[in-house]
């Protein structure tokens, strides 16, 4: 005997509408924030994740590798080939912590340095545009629930 179809009459699924989706509304809302940064990093010609380990290791100051995939967003493999590239460019220079030889640190070079100060205008522009179509009090709202969101354990 086969199982009644549980799905309502008009196909969804029990998961609730896609708009009302958290993944979905992170990655829709990430998309439309990142564009213009996108759009910002091809005159460089860097990536979003170079643009990311640039920022954090900028603001940091010199650090190591595991501690950058986690401030970074990204899986220390993929950290490692991108840095690679990054030191070939001269945007960052590593060398080993003399204090634990196994540890690797990382710092911002004055060209990293530069290529930062070059795309300080346009992202302030970005990010002023946010704070007023979203007001200042909503983004920070908003920051703090990510936040908090961030510590739930799955």
């Amino acid at each position: 005997m086969d199982k009644p179809d549980s799905r309502p009459a008009n196909g969804t699924s029990q998961f609730g509408p896609t708009s009302r989706s958290l993944p979905i509304a992170l990655l829709r809302t990430r998309e439309r924030i990142m564009a213009p940064i996108r759009e910002m990093l091809q005159q460089s010609g860097i990536s979003e994740q170079q643009w990311r380990i640039l920022r954090v290791v900028d603001e940091a100051g010199e650090m190591e590798q595991t501690a950058i995939a986690q401030a970074a967003c990204l899986q220390l493999p993929s950290l490692t080939r991108i840095l690679r590239s990054m030191e070939n460019d001269g945007l960052v220079a590593r060398k080993t912590d003399e204090s634990d030889r196994r540890r690797t640190l990382v710092s911002v070079t004055p060209a990293g340095k530069a290529l930062i100060a070059r795309h300080r205008e346009r992202n302030a522009n970005i990010f002023s545009t946010v704070e007023a179509e979203f007001g200042r009090e909503k983004l920070d709202l908003l920051l703090d629930l990510l936040d908090e969101l961030q510590q739930i354990r799955m």
